[in-house]
């Protein structure tokens, strides 16, 4: 089947949501060649994925991960980008989940090593001893006690393995790139997403609209990031019940500083480490403090705790200054992973 719609693809002709779905699981499943895998995946991308497509691709997707079943009550959400923008910053939506978590939401954090930056949210966890590997149960649990988790894609999507490959023959990017913030194992409904192209600013809200989410906030900086930036004005479109709405966010309009991109920039997983505890802890430059008081005021609003980003900035500012942010992460050592290496990043 996968010759027939790699043929259909390369005559750029668009495929319908049963055929995609389809032949996603003899993709999933691996009965799929490298080979044949890399030219659709690389065809579609060059003739440009439909909605219909990307939802069967999705649904595909998450019916071959394994799940996780949140026991907490209350709005839970998730905030990652999509990758890809090249700009080596510090992991911006790990550190603001800290925040939003201790600020009073409920983040349910999917994630996964990097591939284009210095360091992705997985080496963060993970060099706090945290098991990548735990099993969905012990992630609810995890969740439910400290209202923020971790769930490693490349465990809850154990049949993305039989792509690996051909992504990385292709050396570009794929509608998995923009599939992977949307399968939260967790069941997400309200997410914050951070996208690599503007096009994608008001077609993702549609898209999971179909999913039948109910809070879906998408962001694009107009200096290249897939994330909220202190460094200039922010496109942001926000999908809440049916209506979906599209706005812009300067982040001086909201109370922040201008900043410069290289404020936030690292070169080493070191310095990504240090980043985020420096953050979290209050003693980090005002930029990196800003640029995820912004990004956790989006997460605030999309988990109903803030009306709006002037709200939002002042609790994530003050959820900094305060120390709860930083106590969050001290707890969350404790309990998932070794405590020794964040009293070393303190120790410097």
């Amino acid at each position: 089947m996968i010759s027939e719609l790699i043929k259909k693809l390369e005559e750029k002709m668009d495929l319908t949501y049963d055929e995609v779905n389809s032949v996603m699981t003899e993709i999933l499943s691996g009965k799929t060649s490298d080979s044949e895998n890399a030219s659709f995946l690389s065809n579609l991308a060059d003739k440009g994925e439909t909605d219909d497509e990307l939802l069967g691709m999705l649904d595909k997707m998450n019916e071959f991960a394994l799940k996780v079943e949140p026991k907490n009550r209350g709005t839970i959400i998730d905030m990652c980008g999509t990758g890809g923008d090249k700009l080596q910053t510090f992991n911006v939506s790990t550190t603001a989940s800290f925040v939003v978590a201790a600020a009073g939401g409920i983040v349910a954090k999917h994630g996964n090593r990097s591939s284009s930056g210095v360091s992705g949210s997985a080496d963060i966890f993970e060099y706090f001893g945290y098991d990548l590997n735990q099993e969905p149960s012990k992630i609810s649990d995890i969740l439910e006690k400290h209202n923020i988790c971790f769930m490693f894609a490349q465990k809850f999507h154990p049949a993305m393995k039989h792509v690996s490959a051909a992504r990385k023959q292709i050396g570009k990017r794929t509608a998995f790139n923009l599939l992977g913030p949307l399968s939260n194992p967790a069941g997400v409904k309200n997410q914050l997403v951070g996208v690599f192209s503007i096009e994608y600013l008001d077609r993702l809200p549609l898209i999971m609209k179909r999913k039948g989410v109910e809070n879906i906030m998408t962001v694009r900086s107009d200096d290249g990031m897939d994330e909220f930036s202190t460094s200039s004005v922010n496109r942001v479109c926000v999908l809440r019940g049916d209506k979906v709405l599209m706005n812009a966010i300067d982040p001086e309009v909201v109370g922040l500083h201008k900043s410069s991109l290289k404020d936030i920039q690292i070169h080493s997983k070191e310095e990504a480490i240090k980043s985020f505890v420096n953050v979290l802890n209050n003693t980090a430059n005002q930029a990196m403090i800003e640029t995820t008081a912004l990004n956790a005021a989006g997460g605030l609003i999309v988990g109903n705790i803030s009306k709006n980003f002037e709200e939002g900035v002042e609790l994530a500012l003050s959820t900094i200054r305060n120390g709860k942010a930083f106590s969050l992460l001290e707890n969350f050592v404790r309990d998932t992973g070794d405590y020794s290496k964040l009293k070393g990043v303190l120790d410097g």
